[in-house]
């Protein structure tokens, strides 16, 4: 299958027509996969990118503090990117990745290269990601701030002035800190404006006040 973002193909769709094909919009291509949706029902799932003319490139993942190394395949015209998403499969994880760097040759690291070029691709899990919160206590208590970490989807929104709750910890998102590969997506480094919305894959750190406390300033 050698198709582009934007494309129509015919697939079958494993939510409401398993048996037969149904016309699937492809969302994004990458990695020997392609992200599709489903015309019928709008399921969204990804499919492998059935292809002789592909290259198996070594890519390490970076998973909360570990690594596991796999192999994806690429088409051999194309150039990966830094920040570019495609699924790898390793023994120990399937899981959704972006791209962090690109090893070219030893300790020579570039933002993209061609496939062809390409020794190995360093990537970070997103699908499920773990997040740093530092959260402020209430104006009436002696206690200093704290810091938290939460696991959530890499999808999962964190919305400046809308509050959110992880268990026993509920707090009032006041700023959130962007990771340095994922600044050029938002429109500050440090957003603290309410209705900001960061993705909690491409959160560094999020600042936070007791739902019961008063007006903070999180910086």
């Amino acid at each position: 299958m050698n198709v582009d973002a934007g494309e129509q193909v015919g697939l079958s769709c494993p939510s409401c027509s398993p048996d037969l094909e149904t016309v699937h919009e492809v969302l994004t291509t990458g990695g020997g996969h392609v992200t599709v949706e489903c015309g019928e029902c709008g399921h969204v799932h990804k499919e492998s990118l059935e292809s002789e003319d592909t290259e198996a490139v070594d890519v390490v993942v970076s998973q909360d503090g570990e690594s596991f190394t796999g192999r994806s395949e690429f088409g051999p015209e194309e150039t990966v990117y830094e920040g570019d998403e495609f699924i790898v499969e390793t023994e120990e994880t399937i899981a959704q990745v972006r791209v962090t760097s690109i090893e070219v040759g030893p300790e020579d690291r570039t933002s993209r290269a061609a496939v062809e070029d390409i020794e190995t691709v360093w990537t970070r899990a997103v699908d499920n990601v773990s997040v740093d919160v530092t959260v402020h206590p209430r104006e009436d208590s002696d206690e200093g701030s704290r810091s938290l970490e939460v696991h959530v989807p890499g999808d999962f929104e964190f919305v400046v002035g809308e509050s959110v709750e992880f268990g026993d910890e509920e707090f009032e998102v006041q700023g959130v800190h962007v990771r340095e590969s994922a600044e050029g997506d938002y429109k500050f480094p440090k957003l603290g404006q309410d209705g900001d919305v960061v993705f909690a894959k491409d959160v560094k750190r999020v600042y936070g006040a007791d739902e019961s406390s008063a007006a903070w300033s999180a910086w």
